[in-house]
C-alpha cells in the first residue's frame, strides 16, 4: 500500500474538496506516518499546518461544541471504515488511539463529535428523493422506518420544522449524505453539515409518502399528516406545534377565528386516547398529566378553531368498494354531523345527512390528497365556505356502512355504543385473539374513532342497527 495513499479514494481528500463549498465536520487527518494531510478547525484557515499532531487534537477538542472527537481508520484502496472509535475527550487517549491505528498502517481522521440525538435529523438527498431519519447518521437510510419524501416537498417541510432550509447541492445527480441541527455545527457552523457527495449512476424516481416512520414518531402522528396536508396545498387551520423534543413551530392558514383547541399528539395514532378540548389547555401540564413517562404523547397542538358549520370524517376505500367506484381508490366513505364533530368521532353523536354542497367539496379535497398519497383519511370541518383538514392519516377502509371491520366470527359480543370510547377499549382487549367478534349496538359513524380502534384490533365488527341516510 502506497504511504501517502490515492487521494482520489481518501475519506479525508473527498471532505477537503467538499469543504471548499459546503460546511462539514470539523477534521485533522493523518497518514500512517502520523504526518498531517488535512485540517478544517473553525477559527484557523484551510488546512492550516499544525506543528504536531497533539497540537493538532488539541485544537479540534477545544472547537469541538460537544467537546469530544470521533476518530475513523481506513485504507485508501477500501475507504470504507476499519475500526470507528466515538466520543472521545481526553487529548491522551486520543494520541494514544492514533499512534495505534497508524501502527497498523492506517490513515485515521479525527473529527469533532455531533451528537445525533440533539433532535436533528440525517439522511440523503438523491435525484428526486430525500430520505432522513432522527437520532441516527446518514446511514439510517439502510435501515426501516426511514422518512422518504419527494425532494420539495421535503425541504419545505423540514424548513417548518427547524426554521432554516437544508443547504444542499441542488444538482440531482448528486448523492449528498446530510445532517441537519437545531444548533449551528461544522467548520463554518451552520445548521446543515454534509459528510459525502457521489455520483453513483442513475437517481431513484420520486418516493412515495408514507407514515408512521421514525421522523413521524419525533413529531407525532397529527402533526407529520397536518405537515404533509399543508405542504399539499390543503386547506389546514393555524397550528402551533409543541413538541417535547424540538422547539415550538407552526403551519397552516388563519380561519378567521380567536378560538383554539388542543389535540393531544400521541407517537402513533391513538385514537380517543388522550385529550382533546375546545380552548386553551397548558400543554406542559397536559403532558406530565397524561404522559409523565414521556413515550406516549409526542407534541400538543395548539390549532385555531375553525366555524364548524359541519364536521366529520372521511375515509377512502379500496378500488371496486363503495357505491359507483370506478377509480383507483374506489368512493370514499363520508360521514358527518352538523356544528363540531368532537362527539361523533367518539361515538356518541350518530352520522347526519349532508348538503349535497358540503359532500362535493370534500371529494373534491379527497381526489387532491389522494393523487399524491392514495387512499387517505382524513378529518375535516366546514365552515360553509371552505373544507379545512384537521387531520389526516395515510390509509384506505375495510368498512363499509354496516361493516367496521369484515370477517366471519362464530359469536358476536354486544357492545353498546353509548357505554363509551373507553368501554370498548376494556372489550377489545378482552375479545383479541378469542375470535370472538363484536356487534355495535346503536348507531354510530363506521369513520369515527369506534371505528378506527376496531379496524386497528382487527376484529370482525358490525353495526346492527341501520346508518342514518
Amino acid at each position: 500500500m502506497a504511504q501517502n495513499g490515492s487521494d482520489g479514494h481518501c475519506k479525508d481528500a473527498i471532505l477537503d474538496r467538499l469543504a471548499e463549498d459546503a460546511n462539514v465536520a470539523q477534521f485533522v487527518s493523518f497518514g500512517p506516518d502520523l504526518a498531517q494531510r488535512f485540517a478544517w478547525i473553525h477559527g484557523y484557515p484551510p488546512n492550516h499546518r499544525f506543528g504536531a499532531p497533539r497540537e493538532a487534537v488539541a485544537a479540534i477538542l477545544a472547537a469541538s461544541p460537544e467537546g469530544t472527537v470521533n476518530i475513523r481508520s481506513y485504507e485508501p484502496d477500501n475507504p470504507k471504515s476499519r475500526e470507528f472509535l466515538y466520543g472521545k475527550s481526553n487529548i491522551e487517549e486520543v494520541l494514544r488511539e492514533l499512534g495505534r491505528l497508524a501502527g497498523e498502517g492506517l490513515f485515521t481522521l479525527v473529527n469533532e463529535t455531533i451528537d445525533i440525538g440533539d433532535g436533528g435529523v440525517s439522511g440523503v438527498a438523491f435525484g428526486e428523493v430525500l430520505e432522513f431519519a432522527p437520532g441516527d447518521t446518514p446511514r439510517c437510510v439502510e435501515k426501516p422506518g426511514t422518512a422518504a419524501l419527494p425532494r420539495r416537498l421535503g425541504l419545505e417541510l423540514l424548513e417548518t420544522v427547524y426554521h432554516f432550509r437544508p443547504e444542499l447541492p441542488p444538482r440531482p445527480e448528486l448523492r449528498v449524505e446530510f445532517s441537519l441541527h437545531p444548533l449551528r455545527r461544522g467548520y463554518r457552523r451552520r445548521h446543515t453539515v454534509l459528510w459525502e457527495t457521489e455520483e453513483p449512476g442513475l437517481p431513484p424516481e420520486e418516493a412515495e409518502i408514507a407514515w408512521p416512520n421514525r421522523f413521524s414518531r419525533l413529531l407525532g402522528d397529527k402533526a407529520f399528516g397536518l405537515l404533509i396536508a399543508d405542504a399539499l396545498g390543503l386547506r389546514v387551520p393555524r397550528t402551533l406545534v409543541v413538541p417535547r423534543g424540538l422547539p415550538p413551530f407552526s403551519f397552516g392558514s388563519d380561519t378567521g377565528l380567536a378560538e383554539t383547541w388542543i389535540r393531544t399528539c400521541p407517537v402513533e395514532q391513538m385514537p380517543g386516547l388522550y385529550t382533546t378540548q375546545h380552548g386553551w389547555l397548558d400543554p406542559f401540564r397536559l403532558l406530565q398529566k397524561e404522559d409523565p413517562t414521556g413515550q406516549g404523547i409526542a407534541s400538543v397542538l395548539a390549532q385555531q378553531a375553525v366555524e364548524a358549520r359541519y364536521s366529520g370524517a372521511l375515509i377512502g376505500q379500496p378500488a371496486g368498494q363503495g357505491p359507483g367506484a370506478s377509480n383507483q381508490t374506489g368512493a370514499p366513505l363520508i360521514e358527518g354531523v352538523a356544528g363540531q364533530g368532537d362527539e361523533f368521532m367518539v361515538g356518541r353523536q350518530a352520522p347526519e345527512s349532508l348538503p349535497r354542497q358540503l359532500v362535493d367539496a370534500l371529494l373534491e379535497v379527497y381526489r387532491q390528497a389522494s393523487a399524491r398519497l392514495g387512499p387517505v383519511r382524513f378529518e375535516w370541518v366546514y365552515d360553509g365556505a371552505a373544507v379545512w383538514v384537521v387531520q389526516l392519516h395515510k390509509g384506505s377502509n375495510v368498512s363499509t356502512r354496516r361493516t367496521v371491520y369484515p370477517g366471519e366470527a362464530p359469536g358476536y359480543r354486544p357492545f353498546r355504543v353509548g357505554d363509551g370510547i373507553e368501554a370498548l377499549r376494556a372489550l377489545i382487549a378482552e375479545v383479541q385473539g378469542s375470535g370472538e367478534g363484536i356487534a355495535l349496538i346503536g348507531r354510530v359513524g363506521v369513520t369515527s374513532h369506534v371505528g378506527d380502534l376496531l379496524r386497528r384490533a382487527r376484529i370482525p365488527s358490525r353495526i346492527v342497527e341501520p346508518p342514518l341516510l
